[in-house]
């Protein structure tokens, strides 16, 4: 399993998914083809794993109880994982 950094969102999210892995962004860009949201549209089943968005990025990095919230949302979810196949996006806390 090799990823290089410059990977785009299309091999990323197919790595992901063929590893069975939990994909965690910050919100990602829609635009062009290949854009993390496009894939997602595209590509997403009904068994294939959502994507987990932080809502806020600059507040889960500055606000503790912010990023507790983000950390209980996430640990539901994994629990829970198999309600949530073929979400494409769910968005945390």
């Amino acid at each position: 399993m090799n990823l290089l950094i410059d990977s785009d969102d299309r091999i990323v999210w197919r790595l992901a998914q063929e590893n069975q892995m939990l994909l965690l962004t910050a919100n990602r860009s829609m635009k062009g083809k290949d854009s993390l949201e496009q894939v997602m549209r595209k590509e997403n089943t009904s068994e294939s794993l959502p994507v987990i968005t932080v809502s806020n990025a600059d507040r889960l990095l500055n606000d503790s109880e912010y990023r507790g919230r983000c950390v209980e949302s996430l640990i539901e979810i994994v629990l829970d994982i198999d309600a949530y196949l073929g979400a494409r996006r769910i968005f945390i806390p």
